[in-house]
């Protein structure tokens, strides 16, 4: 029988209430075999990333969330970073914020994010919100080969 390999999350969350809220969520409502990585800010994400391109284990994450508000290197930046990396750029980069300002979302689009949602208040606003990203991003759709290329 084929067993789906294991898929990776990177989380780039500073709130540990929102991290948390995250997590347990996607658990509750996860099916598949998903590992969850969290960096706490935008600078510990792109080192964890340049770290990952370096060696072959552990892979690359399949997909990344990201919170736009961080501390030091901010979500904006993070996407244009990532996006420019030719090694790091195929994978899909979901923004998870607050904010719902039009010029925030424009330039998460620009600098070249796959998603934009909004954190809600509400628990099964965000419930629900969670497991439709997990629903596309994890079952319908193909993610990018060169993310598991070093998975066994």
């Amino acid at each position: 029988m084929y067993k789906q390999p294991s898929l990776s999350l990177l989380v780039v969350e500073d709130s540990n209430e929102d991290f948390e809220a995250f997590r347990r969520i996607v658990n509750e409502v996860g099916t598949m075999d998903l590992s969850i990585v969290r960096c706490h800010d935008g600078d510990d994400a792109l080192e964890h990333l340049q770290q990952r391109q370096a060696v072959p284990q552990p892979p690359l994450p399949d997909v990344i969330v990201l919170d736009l508000n961080l501390p030091g290197t901010d979500g904006r930046e993070v996407i244009a970073e990532v996006k420019q990396n030719d090694k790091l750029k195929t994978i899909p980069i979901v923004v998870l914020t607050t904010s719902s300002n039009p010029k925030d979302v424009e330039a998460c689009y620009r600098f070249g994010a796959n998603s934009y949602m909004l954190k809600s208040m509400d628990i099964r606003l965000f419930k629900a919100s969670i497991q439709q990203f997990l629903d596309f991003w994890f079952k319908a759709t193909v993610l990018p080969s060169s993310n598991q290329e070093s998975r066994p």
